[in-house]
């Protein structure tokens, strides 16, 4: 009780003490602006799409609560020479003064904008309210009643643009009925300049169009002209109609340097060679194969010009790691009585050797360790802009909390991988249209892996051919159109063995721990409704993710085994070579949101599902297929692979804590703190199951009556560093549900915290979800 007091009383004092302090630089006769609203009398208006006309805002808050960074400012002393001073004030925030004029001014952009959405006779007006030396402002706003479009009428001298509107006009985004809106207006402006622009008109813009609108006294109507103006290449010429543009000749400079002069006439060029009637100018030696450059191109000689296929050609050559820059320049020629474009598609080579090194630190369940790699790429192997990569890796971590008697505590891996990268569609039987126009990249690769444990030492080997591509700068598609991976375990520990199969595991062992071939087939989608915009990291609007994952493994393998007739081993299984195949299919479905509430804060939502189903020949799925819990980016209250399955209160030996069924869900209030740190705060939840129940795993099987009382849940505090190229994030979780529980105290860690039992410290790089 009195300690209840004592914490009432402290938290009293403390809020006291940031409301004197917030005024402390706030200078006599002046006031702290420390709220701003705005109100409307129209549900249509909302006031969130107002907010960027207001000119002056009030001090930020952390997480939409506390004006953290203006008390940090205030901790500062009057004297400003003082190195501590300095500091509080670099991270702080100064006091925002209210500016009767910043008001006004905010005033006027209110009702213009009001104004050009169609609400012409709006009116605004700032009211104050005093309190001390704070001072609260709203901006109430009368919309009244808006003006709409009656009558849609178009005023175009130049026949072929008219005609070239009109096939368009399904498009349009001007109707009768709608709200007079000037947005509106000038998104029908660049619409028209872009559809003409991909229709040959090359020197058009959307100044050439403008609009009359004449009201209809006191009926709130208006009556709306567009009109287009003829076209002149000077202001004193006579006008006439727009010129229609065609490509005549392309030609490629492939040694284009960016720091020299843009003149034609001053790139430095010493040979040239001709393809298919394009020819091709390069300096010394041409670096990439005539039918790369051809292939790429989106437009052709003769054809109409048009905007949507240079930078669809932009695209192409973007992809392409052997180049750097891309610059597509036309030039207006006379042939005839034709108006014509000379293209010259201007190449920069980009740096094609490049040795990279690498050293990290690594954390599992606790485990530290360090790892270095080194890799060579070659972004131009075939003169085709094909990427070569070869990487070797090394890797050594401490083990600890091994029971049992092992010959060593460490975890040693040896690797090499390399990889070719082709910048298009490999497959037989393809014509060469669709082959550019899908716009994939295929990759063969090799990998092996050498890897010693304490329990068991292991070598995987694997190979694989994949295509990739992206459609509309949103969405990633990706084909495993063959994946081989042949597991193999020269040496196990017989303390190792003889756990499993003390505990009746003895068939799980064996499945998991003898030599395996693993050849599956895959299909993944992404979908980001930013596409490429996101900037510095931060997401600038609300968007929303999603990713679906399918694979599928054996069945072939097992046809060809039924088929051939093929005898099982011993164990019940078919092999190919004396090596028995994995055959499971596996599904994942991932979708996130963010919502922006402000420019500093946001909402995201995150929601995950996977099942793995083991069939025909196989008992369990590989363990390298199988799901984990907890870490940085699941239930952040329990530590990487110490979460389920199930109830399943784990036994010391992550292997044991897997399973064939996800389900994670996390909530995430993310607002910006000061300089390059983010905090958050967040709630998630979720688990893994078994699909079949084992021995050494109680509780860990899936059962649609239970499966929702065993969701763990846990809550916690984040700090992250942007540092723009990539985030740094530290997390802190704590235990809130702890399905391990049925009941009791124990269950619900969120009423009893105990820190020592129930945190879980992370870190990690890039955002959670």
């Amino acid at each position: 009780m009195r300690r209840g007091f004592f914490y009432t009383i402290f938290s009293i004092s403390i809020l006291s003490l940031a409301s004197c302090t917030a005024t402390k630089f706030v200078p006599e006769g002046a006031y702290l602006l420390d709220e701003v609203k705005v109100h409307t009398n129209n549900k249509d208006i909302k006031p969130s799409s107002l907010r960027p006309y207001i000119r002056q805002n009030p001090n930020t808050k952390w997480f939409s609560l506390v004006k953290t960074q203006l008390y940090i400012y205030n901790l500062s002393g009057r004297d400003s020479t003082r190195w501590y001073n300095k500091f509080f004030r670099r991270i702080g925030d100064a006091p925002v003064v209210y500016s009767e004029a910043d008001a006004q001014r905010s005033q006027e952009e209110l009702t213009k904008a009001l104004q050009n959405m169609g609400y012409m006779g709006a009116t605004v007006k700032h009211v104050t309210e005093v309190k001390k030396k704070k001072i609260k402002l709203d901006y109430e706003i009368n919309a009244g009643r808006p003006y709409t479009v009656r009558s849609l009428n178009y005023a175009i001298s130049d026949p072929q643009i008219a005609e070239q509107i009109q096939k368009d006009s399904a498009r349009t985004l001007l109707k009768e009925g709608m709200l007079f809106d000037v947005t509106q207006l000038d998104a029908e402006r660049q619409r028209i300049t872009d559809n003409l622009l991909s229709n040959g008109y090359f020197k058009f813009n959307k100044d050439y169009i403008s609009y009359t609108a004449d009201t209809v006294r006191d009926a709130y109507l208006v009556d709306l002209t567009m009109h287009l103006q003829r076209y002149k290449s000077h202001q004193t010429d006579e006008p006439k109609n727009h010129p229609l543009y065609q490509i005549n000749k392309i030609s490629f400079i492939a040694d284009y340097d960016v720091l020299q002069s843009s003149a034609l006439s001053s790139i430095n060029i010493n040979d040239s060679v001709h393809y298919n009637g394009f020819p091709i100018y390069y300096k010394d030696k041409l670096y990439l194969r005539p039918k790369v450059l051809t292939d790429n191109l989106r437009f052709a000689s003769g054809e109409l010009y048009d905007e949507k296929a240079v930078q669809r050609t932009y695209t192409n050559f973007g992809r392409l790691p052997a180049l750097k820059y891309t610059n597509i320049r036309f030039v207006e020629t006379q042939v005839g009585d034709t108006t014509k474009l000379n293209c010259y598609v201007m190449l920069t080579k980009s740096k094609h050797k490049s040795v990279a090194f690498e050293v990290e630190g690594t954390n599992s369940a606790g485990d530290l360790g360090a790892a270095a790699s080194v890799s060579f790429q070659h972004r131009n192997l075939f003169k085709g802009s094909e990427t070569f990569m070869m990487k070797f890796r090394g890797a050594y971590e401490a083990i600890t909390g091994l029971q049992g008697d092992y010959r060593n505590n460490n975890y040693l891996e040896y690797g090499v991988e390399t990889s070719v990268n082709f910048p298009n569609f490999l497959f037989p039987f393809l014509s060469s249209d669709f082959k550019r126009k899908i716009r994939a990249t295929t990759e063969l690769g090799l990998q092996y892996n050498y890897q010693v444990r304490p329990e068991f030492s292991r070598t995987i080997a694997s190979a694989s051919w994949s295509y990739k591509w992206i459609q509309r700068q949103r969405i990633q598609h990706r084909i495993d159109l063959i994946d081989i991976s042949y597991l193999y375990l020269p040496w196990i520990s017989e303390t190792f063995r003889q756990d499993y199969e003390d505990k009746g595991q003895g068939d799980i062992f064996d499945y998991n721990y003898k030599n395996r071939l693993i050849v599956r087939m895959g299909y993944s989608y992404n979908y980001n409704s930013m596409g490429s915009s996101l900037v510095n990291n931060t997401i600038t609007t609300n968007s929303y993710s999603i990713r679906a994952n399918i694979e599928s493994a054996g069945n072939l393998l097992y046809l060809f085994s039924r088929a051939t007739g093929l005898r099982k081993n011993s164990d019940g299984e078919y092999a190919i070579l004396n090596i028995p195949y994995a055959q499971y299919v596996k599904g994942d479905f991932d979708f996130a949101k963010n919502i922006r509430i402000d420019y500093r804060n946001s909402l995201a939502f995150h929601i995950g599902v996977g099942v793995a189903v083991p069939y025909g020949n196989a008992k369990t799925i590989p363990f390298e297929k199988q799901y984990f819990a907890g870490g940085a980016n699941s239930v952040r209250g329990w530590t990487v692979r110490n979460l389920g399955p199930g109830t399943f209160a784990g036994d010391g030996n992550f292997l044991n804590q897997s399973g064939d069924i996800k389900l994670d869900a996390s909530i995430e209030y993310r607002s910006k703190l000061f300089w390059k740190l983010q905090g958050a705060m967040f709630v998630d939840a979720g688990n893994i199951w078994t699909i079949r129940s084992y021995e050494n795993q109680p509780g860990g099987v899936f059962k649609f009556n239970e499966f929702y009382k065993q969701i763990a849940v846990a809550y916690g505090l984040g700090v992250r560093l942007d540092l723009d190229f990539f985030v740094l994030r530290f997390d802190g979780g704590m235990k809130a549900i702890n399905p391990v529980y049925k009941s009791g105290k124990d269950r619900y860690p969120i009423t009893h915290p105990d820190f020592s039992r129930d945190f879980a410290f992370h870190f990690a790089v890039g955002y959670p979800f």
